[in-house]
C-alpha cells in the first residue's frame, strides 16, 4: 500500500483516454470506502476512462485495511498514464492535517477537504484532467472549523469565478434541473425573476448542447403554483414571469414547453418528448427523480467551465469502514462525467438532435 511513482512515458506515445479526478469528500465518511471498493474491479469503469484519486494516499490505505481489501497506490502527476490493475489507484496526493478515524468528524481536516476540491478543479481548468467527480462532504464540520461553506456547487462557482450555476440531477431517462435550490419555501416565489429564469434556461440549454451532445434540447418547464396557477386564480407568477420568458426564448429558437403543472408533467406523455425538466424549486422536482433513481443518480453542476458531477447521497458516517456502503451513485456520477467529457470534445455539427 505504499505510494510509488509511476514511470512517465513520452506524450506522443501514450493513448489519450479520459482522465477524471475523484475526490473522496469527508475523510470520516464513506467516500474513501467507495474509492477503495471501486479500485477492486476496474472492469466496471466506462471504456476509455481512467480515475485519479485526489486524496491523502494514507487515508485510502488505512480505509482499505479497515475494510480488509487489498490496495496499492501510485503517485500521479499531470501527463502520466494510469496503471490499469485491480486493487490499485493512482493518486494526486493532498495531505490530511490530522489522522482520520472512520465515523468521527474532525474540524482539523476541514481545510484538507477543501484543498482536494481546489486541486481537482485546478487540474481540470488547466486541462490536465477532463472532469471531476466528488464524493460527499459534511458542510457542518467545515463551518464548525470557522470556514464559511454552503456546498460544493457554491465553492466551485467561486473558485471558477462564475456568478451563476445550475444544479441538475440525472438518472436513467430523466434529468431535472432547478431554478432555485436551497431556499425556504416562503422565499421561492420572490426569488423567481425574469432575469434569473432567463439565465438559468440559457445555461441549461447551452450545457445540454455542449456537454451532453444534444443539438436541439427539448426542455419541459414546471409552473410554480398548483395547476400552473390555474389561469391566475392560484397565483400570477406563470402569467407575469414564466410564460413571457419562455416565449421570449422560444423566439430565439429554443424548444421550451410550459409552464406545465408539476403534478402531471412527470408522466410518460410529457417525459417521452423531452431531454430535461426545469423545476422551479428543490422539492418540486427532486422527489420524483430520487423516487425513480435514488442511489443510481448523479448531481451535475452546469454553468462551470469544467465538468463536475457528484453522488446523490450524504457522508453516511455510520457506514464508514463497515463495507456496507453502496457505490451505485458514484458509478453513475463517473459514467455521466465520462459521457459529458466525450461530448464536449465533439464539434457542434456532429451533435444529435434532441
Amino acid at each position: 500500500m505504499s505510494l510509488q511513482p509511476v514511470s512517465r512515458q513520452p506524450a506522443s506515445r501514450r493513448p489519450a483516454p479520459l482522465q477524471l479526478a475523484v475526490t473522496p469528500g469527508e475523510p470520516a465518511g464513506i467516500g474513501p470506502d467507495l474509492l477503495v471498493k471501486l479500485a477492486q474491479d476496474i472492469s466496471q469503469l466506462p471504456a476509455g476512462c481512467e480515475l485519479i484519486a485526489v486524496a491523502d494516499p494514507e487515508l485510502l490505505s488505512q480505509r482499505a485495511a479497515a475494510l480488509g481489501l487489498p490496495l496499492t497506490t501510485s503517485l500521479w502527476q499531470p501527463g502520466d498514464p494510469v496503471k490499469r490493475a485491480n486493487s490499485h489507484m493512482s493518486v494526486l496526493p493532498v495531505a490530511m492535517s490530522s489522522p482520520c478515524i472512520a465515523g468521527q468528524l474532525d474540524t482539523r481536516n476541514a481545510d484538507y477537504v477543501l484543498q482536494t476540491l481546489r486541486t481537482a478543479a485546478r487540474a481540470c481548468i488547466d486541462g490536465d484532467l477532463q472532469a471531476m467527480v466528488t464524493a460527499p462532504v459534511h458542510k457542518g464540520i467545515i463551518n464548525d472549523a470557522g470556514i464559511p461553506f454552503s456546498g460544493h456547487t457554491e465553492f466551485l462557482a467561486d473558485f471558477c469565478h462564475v456568478e451563476l450555476t445550475v444544479m441538475m440531477l440525472a438518472t436513467q431517462d430523466l434529468r431535472v434541473a432547478l431554478v432555485t435550490t436551497h431556499l425556504p419555501l416562503r422565499d421561492v416565489a420572490d426569488a423567481i425573476t425574469a432575469p434569473l429564469l432567463r439565465n438559468i434556461i440559457g445555461i441549461l440549454h447551452q450545457d445540454l448542447r455542449r456537454k451532453f451532445g444534444i443539438a436541439e434540447p427539448r426542455i419541459l418547464v414546471c409552473g410554480l403554483n398548483p395547476h400552473a396557477g390555474e389561469g391566475g386564480h392560484l397565483g400570477r407568477e406563470e402569467i407575469d414571469i414564466i410564460a413571457p420568458v419562455l416565449q421570449e426564448m422560444r423566439n430565439q429558437g429554443m424548444q421550451l414547453t410550459g409552464p406545465l403543472p408539476a403534478d402531471t408533467l412527470f408522466t410518460d406523455k410529457y417525459l417521452s418528448q423531452c431531454d430535461a425538466v426545469l423545476a422551479m424549486y428543490h422539492d418540486q422536482g427532486l422527489p420524483v427523480l430520487k423516487f425513480k433513481g435514488f442511489g443510481r443518480a448523479s448531481n451535475i453542476t452546469l454553468g462551470l467551465p469544467i465538468i463536475r458531477t457528484s453522488v446523490d447521497h450524504g457522508t453516511a458516517l455510520d457506514l464508514a469502514a463497515t463495507g456496507r456502503a453502496d457505490g451505485g451513485s458514484l458509478m453513475n456520477a463517473i459514467a455521466t462525467a465520462c459521457l459529458m467529457a466525450e461530448q464536449q470534445h465533439i464539434p457542434d455539427h456532429q451533435h444529435q438532435p434532441g
